[in-house]
């Protein structure tokens, strides 16, 4: 790069500890009286009929949690409607791989010939339920199934795999953030899984990129808090950066970012969500780092229902499939367009910037400092 910038970054780990209730299951409808299949011939695909079923298995937290389980069960009741397609989810009983599994035996019980399932805390329960119930068809979003030791990894022929190219949301991020005006930013991660590093490495690649165009340092702090859910340390590590001078901090850690948003509404200062469009949340969401849940739904049952379900694949979804984006129903930058916004995409989707999504083969945590393209002398303040 042309210009040197200076990226502070404060990677302090503060404990937390995740939450999960003990909720009942939402009443499935009656099952199907049957789940015929089209004939198939050598020469063409089996085409499922109508008559399937699609569910959905809730992650932690409601159905209407403006997250994950919100985002994908709008995007199958959107599908399913449009297409005479009978669904319905259930909710599992707690947090744990055999609970998760016990939904989806029981979603297949009542009938479902199609289960999707949001989030990474998946994994394990599709590892196992793809060989239990190989005549069923899985689609886990967010994650890849694998044993609970991580030993096997295995995306069996009735399993698709959904992951998204998280990079290229924090870019887009980081990079309309300082066009915006802010020059002393924040990353606030939950826990420190592939995804939400992803989130950061890219939030710290577009916040450079930015500056080197405009010719300008930034400085920034990055934080794991080890937990997706609200707490009083999220709460005072946010507000302790805002009021020695953070503009604006991206929250990517599930629940734990209404901790930051309350820290930001307090002190007057930003926040940009994520995963879903997070403007109604609070007024201090700027913006938000969006994935495209629903039209990966749409993709997937798409390909389901013509007959060429993407079995044993891992899909990558990136900006070019309109996988990432961020929100302009919700845009709050007041420097950053709209239409600013459609130029940078466009030119990020068409592979004009170098993002880089993992600093090593294994993915492992790593400083955002060690990211290729922060061609910059470092400044790290504890």
């Amino acid at each position: 790069m042309s210009k040197i910038l200076a990226l502070a970054l404060a990677l302090v780990l503060v404990a937390g500890l995740a939450a999960c209730g003990t909720p009942t299951p939402t009443p499935a409808p009656p099952a199907p009286t049957a789940t015929p299949e089209a004939a198939a011939t050598p020469e063409a695909p089996v085409v499922p009929a109508k008559t399937d079923v699609v569910a959905m298995i809730t992650d932690v937290g409601e159905i209407d949690d403006k997250s994950f389980n919100q985002g994908t069960w709008e995007g199958i009741v959107a599908y399913c409607d449009a297409n005479g397609i009978e669904k319905f989810y259930l909710k599992p009983l707690e947090q744990s791989d055999n609970e998760y599994l016990n939904a989806i035996d029981q979603a297949i019980a009542n009938g479902a010939t199609v289960v999707i399932t949001p989030g990474f805390l998946f994994e394990v329960a599709i590892y196992e339920a793809q060989k239990k119930h190989p005549d069923t068809k899985f689609m886990l979003i967010d994650g890849t199934p694998h044993t609970a030791d991580y030993s096997v990894f295995e995306t069996a022929a009735n399993t698709v795999s959904v992951i998204y190219a998280e990079e290229q949301a924090g870019f887009l991020a980081g990079y309309a953030a300082v066009k915006d005006g802010s020059t002393k930013l924040g990353f606030m991660g939950g826990m420190a899984v592939p995804a939400v590093m992803r989130y950061g490495y890219g939030f710290v690649q577009g916040a450079d990129y930015a500056a080197d165009e405009m010719g300008i340092s930034i400085e920034m702090n990055y934080h794991y808090t080890n937990s997706f859910a609200p707490s009083p340390e999220a709460l005072n590590t946010a507000k302790s950066w805002f009021t020695s001078g953070t503009e604006v901090i991206f929250a990517c850690g599930g629940g734990m970012g209404n901790s930051v948003m309350a820290a930001a509404e307090e002190t007057g200062k930003l926040v940009i969500g994520v995963d879903v469009d997070q403007g109604n949340e609070s007024p201090a969401v700027v913006n938000s780092s969006m994935k495209g849940l629903a039209s990966s739904v749409a993709l997937v049952l798409d390909q389901y229902f013509d007959g060429n379900f993407p079995g044993g694949q891992n899909m990558v979804v990136d900006a070019s499939q309109g996988g990432v984006s961020l929100s302009t129903e919700n845009n709050r930058f007041e420097n950053f367009s709209n239409a600013d916004y459609e130029v940078l995409f466009k030119a990020m989707a068409a592979g004009e910037y170098d993002i880089v999504k993992d600093v090593n083969d294994a993915g492992a945590e790593v400083a955002p400092t060690d990211l290729p393209v922060v061609a910059t002398t470092l400044k790290v303040v504890e």
